[in-house]
């Protein structure tokens, strides 16, 4: 079971777009696909199975409550879900006074056992809290979405930082797999420039996926649809299948 967060301590960097439709693009190789919704604004929850009744990420992390029992089916498949809720932007409070607090997600995914899923990917907040912690704890791989703006530069410095602070504290395991620049337009000069700034800094890290801007991106979870149901055909669609044969090729080491 390869176990990737996506994070980025910046807000509007494509986190959610990036877990959906990568998710959705593992799927279609025939792997299957836990999404870990962990943001409460529950983004990903609601596209990928609108309005569900079970708070399943607050469950996991507040009750001792077989975690198998509060995964749910998407609208994707071969993918399936652990909802996020509002109840999550309390978790901090819910959880003051319990012990190692930061490795709760790693403890309940290792009852899961390593042949539940072949992938779980974490969705997190745009903050760097409890939750976030909690999912680079239990992560292997980070996976950093960025927008193609300067002020992302900045953004992935400070995540690298992080990194090397959970390092250190709480996971000596994690890797980072990897950029992934999103809402790429390469009409612009500026986003040109990021990207060659981006590849003079972090080499290799810098994923060849890129991600380039596209309205269907958008329309898509209306539909709580992936980009590669919602239009197979368009650019963003190839885009996220070839990230999901990156991913795969990039994780094929990892157990």
């Amino acid at each position: 079971m390869k176990v990737i967060a996506v994070a980025n301590q910046k807000g509007g960097c494509a986190k959610t777009t990036t877990v959906v439709n990568l998710a959705a693009g593992l799927a279609l190789r025939d792997f299957s696909v836990l999404v870990i919704d962990l943001d409460s604004q529950a983004n990903a929850t609601n596209w990928l199975a609108g309005s569900v009744s079970t708070p399943g990420s607050w469950q996991m992390l507040t009750t001792r409550e077989d975690l198998a029992s509060l995964i749910v089916p998407s609208s994707v498949s071969g993918v399936s879900l652990l909802a996020g809720s509002r109840e999550l932007a309390n978790l901090e409070k819910a959880l003051a006074g319990e012990l190692s607090v930061e490795t709760l997600l790693k403890r309940r995914l290792a009852k899961l056992g390593k042949e539940a899923f072949d992938y779980v990917l974490i969705d997190t907040p745009p903050t760097l809290g409890l939750i976030t912690l909690n999912a680079l704890s239990a992560a292997q791989q980070l996976l950093i979405p960025l927008t193609t703006h300067v002020m992302s530069l900045s953004g992935v410095a400070q995540m690298f930082r992080t990194v090397d602070q959970v390092r250190e504290v709480l996971n000596p395991d994690l890797n980072i797999l990897g950029l992934v620049a999103s809402r790429v337009d390469l009409r612009t000069r500026h986003a040109k420039d990021v990207l060659s700034t981006l590849s003079e800094r972090f080499g290799d890290k810098l994923l060849k996926s890129y991600v380039y801007e596209n309205v269907r991106l958008a329309e898509a979870p209306s539909f709580q649809q992936s980009i590669l149901t919602y239009n197979p055909l368009s650019t963003a669609a190839q885009n996220y299948r070839d990230l999901a044969d990156e991913v795969v090729a990039l994780t094929s080491s990892f157990n």
